[in-house]
């Protein structure tokens, strides 16, 4: 029986395209940078999302993330990068101000809640995540939240996990699951925490060997269904 459910935030529980999209296109025109198109855009989404797999990886650090990523992306579209701090923390601020549901993920949060112990847990920073938390109202339905900035150490470490199940408390790691849409970051983490895996995968991407996930989910809704099977 599944007690525990591990939230993933971004791209599981709230659509973070949609608030990255708003949050650089609102700084471009406060920076006077101009208008960042779509190509724009998905570029810096690449390079984003290299570095973040760069940093799972243990390759670098969470500060060389955070600016590092701009200063790529400027560099590339000639923009000065001298300005690739100072971009980010105003980019961490604007990061929570759009808030767009997954599946309608609240109401489900909603229909689990008191059923089953609902706890987040997140690499984004503790700026942005705080935010969107708070004004999607998602953190005040959850038994806790953790946070990778607040932690010290990134998913998918056994670190993080451990961190978190000092205080979360399990019975038993097989009554746990965690649900998110990274492979190396919420799959990867599970594997390595030793707990079910239930990778959400909208775009039906095919599914990789090497690693060990127990659901695979289209929509959110099916988590419901996971735990009434149980």
């Amino acid at each position: 029986m599944i007690k525990t459910i591990l939230w993933d935030v971004d791209g599981t529980l709230l659509d973070f395209k949609a608030a990255e999209s708003a949050a650089i296109k609102s700084l471009f025109e406060e920076f006077s940078l101009g208008t960042c198109s779509e190509n724009m855009l998905q570029r810096y989404s690449q390079i984003n999302s290299s570095y973040w797999q760069r940093l799972e990886a243990n390759e670098i650090t969470k500060p060389q993330v955070l600016v590092g990523r701009f200063q790529q992306f400027f560099g590339e579209i000639g923009v000065n990068t001298a300005i690739a701090e100072e971009f980010n923390r105003q980019y961490q601020i604007r990061l929570g101000d759009t808030v767009v549901y997954r599946d309608n993920s609240i109401d489900i949060i909603k229909k689990l809640r008191g059923k089953i112990k609902q706890y987040v847990v997140t690499n984004g920073t503790i700026v942005a995540q705080k935010k969107k938390l708070r004004l999607s109202g998602l953190g005040d339905l959850m038994d806790g939240i953790f946070i990778s900035d607040e932690i010290g150490v990134e998913k998918p470490n056994r670190a993080f996990f451990d961190a978190v199940f000092n205080t979360v408390q399990p019975e038993n790691l097989s009554e746990v699951i965690i649900v998110g849409d990274s492979l190396t970051s919420d799959i990867r983490g599970g594997n390595n925490a030793g707990i079910l895996t239930c990778w959400y995968n909208p775009e039906q991407k095919p599914q990789p060997q090497d690693y060990r996930i127990d659901y695979v989910i289209s929509d959110l809704h099916r988590v419901l269904t996971i735990i009434d099977t149980q």
